[in-house]
């Protein structure tokens, strides 16, 4: 009976944090800076007791452990099932960079600052937003970089062999 008790809490501690986690932006995932490393870990140390309780034996972190790794695996296969709940909880691509300009309200919704974005350009080869033809925030918060392209395209003169 105990280990039914440390599967649901495990469970019912999953879906919170889970929601907190897509409420509060989906950038915190993908690339950790210090504070959010720390936020984690403490995050993670406050819900342990919430989880196992006063069982602090093997038997019942590997409970709670076993839980989370089922539970997670369920998830995955749903969202992969149904891609409109995979959207709803996984959120969906936002264009930042369209033909080399911002933009700065899909910034402003994703919580993304122009430094951090600026940051994300350099890691790709570029240095400055007029040389990306396209940036992308994805599902799991990299930023996706395509650069160069349009300006390319736009200065060769037309071919008027035709």
């Amino acid at each position: 009976m105990r280990y039914l008790i440390i599967a649901g809490s495990s469970v019912a501690v999953y879906i919170f944090i889970l929601l907190a986690l897509r409420l509060f932006g989906k950038k915190e995932i993908s690339q950790l800076s210090v504070m959010d490393l720390v936020f984690v870990l403490l995050i993670s140390n406050a819900v342990q007791n919430a989880m196992v309780g006063p069982d602090t034996s093997l038997l019942g972190g590997l409970c709670a452990a076993g839980t989370l790794f089922l539970l997670n695996g369920i998830f995955r296969l749903v969202t992969y099932k149904f891609p409109k709940l995979s959207r709803l909880m996984q959120g969906q691509a936002v264009m930042l960079i369209y033909q080399g300009s911002v933009i700065k309200e899909n910034l402003r919704k994703t919580k993304i600052s122009l430094d951090e974005l600026n940051e994300a350009l350099r890691e790709h080869g570029a240095s400055s937003a007029a040389e990306v033809d396209l940036a992308v925030l994805e599902q799991d918060g990299q930023i996706s970089v395509l650069s160069n392209d349009f300006q390319s395209r736009s200065k060769q003169a037309p071919d008027s062999s035709n």
